[in-house]
Formats: structure tokens, sequence, C-alpha cells
């Protein structure tokens, strides 16, 4: 009865560049706790082996440190790594594989499987049909093969590859890699392991992306998990149970402001995210000065509960109210000013900075009034 962990699209060395520097170096780090995490999960639920779908690595051109820390990685888990380059991580005649083999890098219960050959592992009694990229793209299937392949009778038939399931993309969007929709049951397999999709997807009962472990795009697509599969023997139904792996979360929100309650919302559904989010947060609409206070005193305690946190309110107007322009007791000239600073944030040019300079001026008004009042009670 095989039981195995499919993961893929670890993308070791991916950069982040659209992120602070702190973040973008904690966001790469984390691509390395991942593993560590799949091989705590892989020893935890005693699996015949950990089978990775490609793109281990982002890129080819990376360090030798990092290749040594991504093997090192492994060691919490001493069974069969099994695993196929990706198109990141294509197996080049010089390639990122080449590098890690010629340092010593890869430890010797890694099985890096570069040829279209069935690989028997008869100590776990499974043979694995791999489809290892060589380039970086092709436009014909390379499971193809699988369908003609034969192996020992009483073994379990494993597929893993790396590319596009056709008829899983939008329409009008040319494939690269295309893997057929019926290759688990045209090439007889009992599980089909994918990678390329960064989401968890099921195609069908047999054939599964499992999506990158830690997730790194705004996409609400199960990413951050890996796929423990137990088959109960040949020809079997595979039982498959997702499992999370990632420590960080990622959400794009949009939200429109226009009444207290829509703040109010906002804050409750900001509290709800889990510690250590990744939030791309844009806000339109408009906010009275007491609503915009409220607001940057959240996202500044949401900023220091979150691994990042960046927030777009080029579209969020500063409208104070007459209560609150009467209560800053701006007369004359400052109350010129904030009449000008509203009627500036009505052209798009100079909307944010007419917006920030009015938050400013409000804020340092409202800061003074507690000295007007102390010197008018003395």
């Amino acid at each position: 009865m095989p039981r195995f962990l499919h993961t893929a699209d670890w993308q070791i060395g991916r950069q982040y560049s659209r992120f602070e520097p702190e973040d973008a170096v904690a966001l790469a780090e984390a691509r390395f706790t991942a593993v560590e995490r799949l091989a705590r999960l892989a020893a935890q639920e005693s699996v015949d082996a950990v089978l990775v779908a490609g793109d281990i690595f982002d890129a080819q051109a990376l360090a030798e440190r990092t290749l040594h820390r991504t093997f090192q990685a492994l060691a919490g888990f001493s069974g069969l790594w099994i695993m196929i380059p990706g198109n990141h991580d294509a197996a080049l005649a010089e390639s990122v594989w080449t590098r890690a083999r010629r340092i010593g890098a890869i430890p010797d219960n890694v099985h890096l499987l570069l040829t279209p050959e069935v690989a028997l592992f008869e100590e776990i009694g499974a043979a694995i049909l791999p489809a290892p990229l060589t380039q970086r793209q092709t436009h014909r299937d390379l499971t193809a093969w699988f369908n003609d392949a034969e192996a020992p009778p009483g073994m379990v038939r494993i597929g893993l590859a790396h590319g596009s399931v056709e008829g899983q993309l939008a329409e009008g969007i040319d494939a690269s890699n295309p893997i057929a929709a019926d290759r688990a049951a045209s090439a007889r397999l009992d599980y089909l392991a994918l990678g390329d999709w960064h989401g968890l997807k099921k195609i069908n009962e047999r054939t599964w992306y499992s999506g990158t472990p830690e997730q790194e795009r705004f996409k609400n697509n199960g990413a951050g998990q890996a796929l423990l599969v137990t088959l109960d023997g040949p020809g079997a139904v595979p039982q498959v149970e997702a499992r999370p792996i990632g420590q960080h979360g990622w959400y794009a929100w949009r939200q429109q402001l226009s009444v207290a309650s829509d703040l109010d919302a906002l804050l409750e559904e900001l509290d709800k995210l889990p510690p250590m989010s990744v939030l791309d947060l844009t806000l339109e609409g408009q906010l009275d000065l007491a609503g915009h206070q409220r607001l940057e005193q959240a996202l500044s305690a949401e900023a220091g509960r979150h691994r990042s946190l960046q927030v777009e309110t080029s579209e969020l107007a500063l409208a104070p109210t007459d209560e609150d322009i009467a209560d800053l007791h701006a007369d004359g000239y400052l109350g010129n000013v904030i009449a000008e600073l509203q009627r500036r944030q009505e052209a798009e040019s100079e909307r944010e900075v007419a917006r920030e300079a009015l938050g400013i001026l409000a804020g340092m008004l409202s800061a003074r009034q507690p000295d007007h009042r102390e010197e008018s009670q003395g």
C-alpha cells in the first residue's frame, strides 16, 4: 500500500522585487522553510517517498550556497525523494542540476529522473514514469510515451510530469509543455503527479496538481499545500488529502469606502486575517477626518502584524465634514488652505498629494486642540 507526498514548484531562488527589502528577503527564506516543513510532514506520515514534479529551482543561475541549502532542507526525511526538472530548472546540457552534482550537493536518497524511461523502486512497490523537461518549452506532449511503457505486474504506475493539461487554460492561450487530459487513463496510471500550476487542482481522480507549498501570488487557488496520496494497490482509486505547508497567505483586496459602516466592515475583516499574511489593499471612495484617523491607526497596527502590507489610496479622498473643520478651529488662512486642498482632490493628477497634505494638516491641527482647551481653562 504505497503512500507518498506529492509536491512541486518550490521555486527556490525566487525574487520579490515589488516588496520592501526586508519583506523580500523573508519571503525568499520562507521557500526554504516550506521544504523543511515538507520533510517533517513526510517523516510524521511515514510516507514511502516524496514526489517533486518539477521547478524545484526558480532559475538556472543560482549561488552554490542556495543549492546546498535546498538539499540540506530535505534532511528531516531520510526516505526517497524522487524529482524531475521543470521549465524553470530544465535539464539543459549545463544546468542547475549539473552544477548541483558537480559540487556534491545532492544526497544519496534524492533520485533525479532525467530520462524518459521507467524507474523501478521495488522497495516501495512503485514504477515511476517521468517526463523531465530538457528545455524550457516544448510543444509536444512529453508524457505520450507513458502509454506504451511496461512495468512489472503488482507495482503501482505513477506518472511524474510538469506542464499544462490540455483544455484547462483560458481560451486563446497557447500552452507550452502540453499534457493530454486523459493521460492517466490512456497510460493505465494509478496516479499522475503534476507540477507547473501553482495552485492545488484536481483534474480527475487520478490526476492532480499539488501547487506550490509556499504561496507567492495574489490568487485564491489553494496554494501553500502538499498532497498526501495513498494507493491501496494497482488499479485502486487514490486517496488524496491536502495538507497545509505554507507560512504566508496572500490577499488582494479592493474596498470602496463611502459611509462609516464600510470602514467598520473593513477593519473587522482585517482583524480576521491570519498573522504574517501578505496583503495588497486598494482603497477607493472617501473618508471624513475621524474615519481617516481610525484607518491610519488600524493600518499601522496591521503593518506590524503581517509580513507585508501594501496600501494603495490614490483613489481615496479625505472629505472633512463641516463639523470636522469647525472642531479644528481652522479659520482665516488655514480655512482657505483646507478648502483649496479639498478642491485639488478633484483633479486626478493632484488627488493623492492633496489628500496626504490635508491629512497631515488635519492631524497637526487636531493634535493642538488640547493645548487650546488647557489655555482657555487656565
